[in-house]
């Protein structure tokens, strides 16, 4: 329980990007679990478009502070090799 007048403000605030680094969490594995199905059933230039997408979310989440930069810039990096290891 806040004591103080920030300390309530904080809590309101916390809250709020709580929700909001939820559903870019909640849309970056979704978006990955697309890419890897499609990886694994060998679809190669439709997961080349999935890993667009992918990619793009990572960037984003980086840089609102959602998730690390050098977080999101690995689990591009293991993304492309698992395309680029497709035939």
């Amino acid at each position: 329980m806040p004591n103080t007048k920030s300390a309530e403000r904080r809590t309101r605030s916390n809250a709020r990007k709580e929700t909001r680094n939820r559903g870019v969490k909640s849309r970056i594995k979704t978006l990955t679990s697309r890419y890897t199905r499609l990886a694994q059933e060998g679809k190669k230039s439709e997961a080349s478009e999935a890993l667009r997408a992918v990619s793009s979310a990572l960037d984003k989440a980086a840089k609102t502070g959602v998730l690390h930069s050098s977080t999101a810039s690995r689990k591009k990096s293991r993304l492309a090799v698992r395309l680029n290891s497709l035939n």
